[in-house]
């Protein structure tokens, strides 16, 4: 297995899926619910989220060809995206959640579009893309996995991780997280330029 392609995977898709970021959201979601209920919901949220996740690394390209968009198009659809959920963790001008407890509330939104939101699903396309054999796409996929893992750990402990972070520290990682994402999403636009340049270069 790439180690190198693995970790670029994991932080990749760590960092979009900001763990500690979502603590404080899951925490306010699933406030109504008993203890037992509030772990089950983590499970099935991750559970939602590296489904889709899979879904599109699997059977993304054959979609995209369907609708005739090409991926430097998703690409820089989803850096721009990016770019303002990347504002809303610098600013701290997220959403309130809502305190509506549903059989659902692990499906949505914590399973989607927080968890498997247009960037991680993006990036993982990317990383589809670039593989090369069954080594590269083992990483991806231990890669993947790794970071719902690390997902359901946090949301799982998130009561006690509060407690030891205190508000204070998760803003911090959070505005960390806002920055390592923007500059992400900067790097996808950027590529999706470059992209498009040279995909209408060889058409030229």
């Amino acid at each position: 297995m790439d180690l190198k392609l693995f970790g670029e995977v994991f932080v990749t898709l760590l960092v979009i899926v900001d763990p500690p970021g979502m603590m404080p959201i899951f925490l306010a979601l699933t406030g109504p619910l008993s203890a037992r209920e509030r772990h089950r919901a983590a499970w099935q949220a991750v559970a939602l989220a590296l489904g889709v996740i899979v879904i599109f690394a699997v059977a993304g390209q054959t979609l995209l060809a369907y609708l005739h968009v090409d991926l430097p198009a998703l690409q820089a659809a989803g850096g721009l995206l990016l770019i303002l959920v990347a504002l809303e963790l610098l600013t701290g001008k997220t959403d309130d959640p809502t305190k509506q407890a549903t059989a659902n509330i692990a499906l949505v939104p914590l399973g989607t579009p927080l968890l498997a939101g247009p960037g991680a699903i993006v990036a993982t396309m990317l990383f589809v893309q670039r593989a090369d054999g069954p080594t590269d796409f083992s990483a991806i996929a231990a890669a993947i996995v790794a970071v719902m893992l690390t997902v359901w750990i946090v949301l799982r402990f998130s009561g006690g991780i509060v407690k030891v972070l205190r508000p204070g520290g998760i803003e911090v990682l959070t505005r960390i997280a806002g920055l390592l994402l923007a500059a992400i999403a900067v790097q996808l636009i950027a590529d999706a330029i470059a992209a498009f340049v040279a995909q209408y270069n060889g058409v030229g």
